[in-house]
């Protein structure tokens, strides 16, 4: 693997895990009511009817999965973006995939006869997304087949973004004021309010693509080294692009119906967890960037929640601090390998 020695690798993924294991405790203990990690040890062992338990169960713990396993799932979503378009600078949120499933989102939330009919719930709301991500990735792809140039794409991704926002922010000004109220908090961006049936719908999702993407490691690692290389494998490249575009905007989409659009961890993890294992081994980046993007979108969500309590911060605003400072050095940079 790259030269990487094994038990090394093995040193680094077992310390990654305990690091995402201390901050999922310090996630649970810190908010407006502070628990210590002893405390919350056993109200995870044996539950009880006390407030503490039920802050532990039915708020904390549900909010720790899903920021873990979303920003995990963000990350592989922007690694395999940056594959597809050979470009460290994309990501979900840099190429309107976001955009698309938001303004997705927003038509369900929006629209009076969605309420009416009592339509909406997360699976209306993950299919809505994943639909607006997918249209947007097309409309993206279709484009950037014209033009070579990967700036190009960057500034075609945002563009249809914009578009997708005005048309969002059109919708939310004809809304009904109870309607706008709750897609305004949606669009904030959070893991706060997770049910253990979103939790399930997540996890159940997110964790069959994963496992597909996992399969697609080898022929990632080929599609890197060129298209001529990755058909003298016998890889059915077209195919094979469409699965990686189609896998990465499942995960984008899912993770934004659950928890809004989030910015920039699809695209500035993928480049960390490269940086901190020290290659471009896709056997490798994909389970480190599910890590290294649940660690770092947990610890976001603990400074957007604890920064200024007890008034919590939107999460993009939180994530955009780490992740903008990344694009503005990869930019700076003369070359950045993937």
């Amino acid at each position: 693997m790259n030269s990487i020695c094994q038990s090394k690798l093995s040193f680094f993924f077992s310390l990654l895990l305990l690091v995402c294991a201390a901050v999922s405790v310090l996630n649970i203990c810190s908010g407006s009511t502070d628990l210590s990690p002893s405390e919350v040890w056993r109200l995870l062992l044996a539950s009880d009817d006390s407030t503490a338990s039920m802050i532990v169960w039915k708020i904390r713990l549900p909010r720790t999965i899903a920021s873990l396993v979303g920003g995990g799932f963000l990350a592989v979503s922007g690694l395999l973006l940056q594959v597809y378009f050979r470009n460290p600078i994309v990501g979900p949120f840099i190429l309107g995939i976001s955009s698309g499933a938001t303004l997705m989102v927003s038509l369900t939330m929006l629209t009076t006869l969605t309420v009416q009919l009592h339509l909406l719930s997360p699976v209306t709301t993950t299919v809505a997304a994943i639909i607006g991500a997918y249209t947007v990735m097309a409309l993206v792809v279709y484009i950037s087949s014209r033009v070579r140039s990967g700036i190009t794409v960057l500034i075609v991704g945002l563009m249809v973004g914009y578009l997708c926002h005005s048309v969002t922010a059109v919708l939310t000004a004809l809304a009904e004021k109870e309607q706008v109220k709750g897609f305004v908090l949606w669009g904030l961006g959070s893991f706060s309010g997770f049910k253990w049936g979103e939790i399930q719908i997540l996890l159940f999702l997110g964790g069959a693509l994963v496992l597909l993407i996992f399969f697609m490691a080898k022929p990632l690692n080929a599609l890197l080294l060129g298209e001529e290389y990755a058909l003298s494998m016998g890889i059915a490249v077209r195919k094979f692009r469409v699965l990686l575009l189609l896998s990465s905007c499942a995960l984008a989409g899912l993770v934004t119906a659950m928890a809004g659009p989030v910015a920039f961890i699809g695209l500035a993890v993928p480049h960390m967890a490269r940086m901190a294992f020290s290659t471009s081994d896709n056997r490798i980046l994909i389970p480190a960037c599910l890590l290294f993007g649940g660690l770092v979108t947990s610890l976001c969500d603990i400074v957007a929640r604890s920064l200024l309590s007890p008034v919590e911060l939107p999460l993009s605003a939180i994530t955009a601090l780490f992740g903008a400072p990344v694009v503005i050095g990869l930019l700076m940079k003369k070359t950045v390998k993937l």
